[in-house]
C-alpha cells in the first residue's frame, strides 16, 4: 500500500507508522508540500521534521527526488523494496535535470558538477538544489568552482561518495535543506562522516 498526503500531516500518524514499523507492515508513504517552498500555504502546511521522522524508523528507505525522473526510479525502488520507504516530493514546478535514460540506485546519490579547483561540496535535494546549480553557475562566471552532490537516497547514505567529494575541496562542506536544522539531511551527512574531521556547514530554515 502507498499512503500520501502532505509532507508535515506524518507527523500526526507518527505513533501508527512506527507501530506498522513494529509489526513489519510494507507501507508505502510519500510526503508531499515539503519544506518553505510551499510558500502561501504557511507554517502549518509546511513538512519541516519529515526526514527525521522517517530517518529513525528502523530499515526504512528515504528518498529525496529532485526531478520526475528521479521520482519515477523512487517509485520503482519503494515499490520493489520489502519494508517501509519515504519519497519526499516538492510542490513547486521544478525543472527536468536527468536524461530519462539516467540510473538510480538504493543509496546513491549523483554528483552534478566538479571542478578540479572547487572550494566547498554542495550537499542538497529537491527545491534547494536547483538554487545549489543556479548559484555554482553565478560562483563560476565569478571564477569560483564548487561541487555539487544530489543526495538522491538519504538512507541509506552513500558516505564513500561524500568523502571522495569532500577531500577534493579541502574537507569542506556546505549542505543546503528545506528542513529544520535537527535531524534533516544535514544530520545525514554528519552522521556518515563524523569521524573524517570535515567541516560541515549547514544552511536550513
Amino acid at each position: 500500500p502507498f499512503a500520501s498526503t502532505f509532507a508535515t500531516f506524518f507527523t500526526r500518524a507518527a505513533d501508527h507508522i512506527r507501530m506498522g514499523v513494529v509489526s513489519q507492515a510494507n507501507v508505502k508513504y510519500v510526503g508531499t508540500h515539503v519544506g518553505v517552498s510551499i510558500g502561501t500555504d504557511g507554517p502549518s502546511q509546511m513538512g519541516l521534521e519529515d526526514i527525521s521522522l522517517f530517518r529513525g524508523l528502523p530499515h526504512a528507505l528515504v528518498f529525496y527526488p529532485s526531478d520526475a525522473v528521479a521520482m519515477e526510479h523512487a517509485m520503482v525502488h519503494a515499490v520493489n523494496y520489502d519494508g517501509p520507504v519515504f519519497i519526499r516530493t516538492n510542490r513547486p514546478d521544478t525543472p527536468i535535470i536527468y536524461d530519462n535514460a539516467e540510473t538510480f540506485a538504493i543509496g546513491e546519490n549523483k554528483l552534478l558538477r566538479s571542478h578540479e579547483t572547487s572550494k566547498v561540496t554542495i550537499i542538497t535535494a529537491g527545491v534547494t538544489l536547483n538554487e545549489a546549480l543556479a548559484a555554482g553557475t553565478t560562483l563560476e562566471s565569478e571564477g569560483i568552482h564548487v561541487n555539487i552532490i544530489d543526495l538522491f537516497c538519504i538512507k541509506p547514505i552513500n558516505a564513500e561518495s561524500i568523502r571522495v567529494s569532500a577531500h577534493r575541496t579541502n574537507g569542506t562542506i556546505l549542505c543546503v535543506e528545506d528542513h529544520y536544522p535537527e535531524g534533516g539531511l544535514t544530520d545525514a551527512v554528519r552522521g556518515a562522516v563524523s569521524l573524517d574531521g570535515f567541516k560541515i556547514h549547514q544552511l536550513a530554515v
